[in-house]
């Protein structure tokens, strides 16, 4: 069964070249080495000075999470991060029935 991840949290305003910039390198890593659909949004206001973003990444492994997790962390994007990084699964509703 294949998983889409979508993955939000929120980040400074100030940060948010910086992040962009190491989610970006992040996802290119991802795509490259696993063959995966990485996708990157964010909310077009900010609350509070900060932005909410989400990362999305499609059809991927059931340990695809662990590689990701790993990743993040090689990149730094955590650092940047204000708060949790809240991630959500999904399935296709065809491949549950």
């Amino acid at each position: 069964m294949l998983i889409d991840l979508y993955i939000y949290y929120r980040v400074r305003e100030d940060d948010a070249p910086h992040l962009v910039a190491r989610v970006q390198r992040m996802q290119t890593e991802l795509r490259q080495n696993l063959n995966v659909t990485t996708s990157l949004k964010r909310r077009p206001l900010a609350e509070d000075g900060l932005q909410t973003w989400m990362e999305i990444y499609s059809a991927t492994s059931a340990d695809f999470q662990t590689t990701l997790d790993a990743t993040a962390a090689k990149h730094d994007v955590l650092s940047l991060i204000q708060g949790k990084r809240h991630v959500e699964q999904f399935v296709d509703v065809l491949s549950c029935a």
